[in-house]
């Protein structure tokens, strides 16, 4: 028998709430070793927004906020 055989046939004694878990658990372990997807930089995410920040206006800002 291999392992999928004997997992199968230990969930089937198990009762529906014990199954349930067995099957969360499957799922955690399969969501732990399947890879991520990168997340998008900041600056890609706002890339079709088609506004242009300059250093200027960064340093603008900035001022701005230290004059409180």
């Amino acid at each position: 028998m291999n392992i999928e055989q004997v997992v199968l046939e230990k969930l089937r004694q198990l009762p529906i709430d014990k199954q349930q878990e067995l099957l969360n658990f499957a799922e955690f372990l399969y969501q732990k070793n399947t890879p991520k997807t990168p997340l998008c930089s900041v600056s890609g995410l706002c890339v079709d927004l088609a506004m242009d920040i300059t250093e200027e206006d960064i340093t603008e800002a900035h001022q701005e906020s230290n004059c409180s």
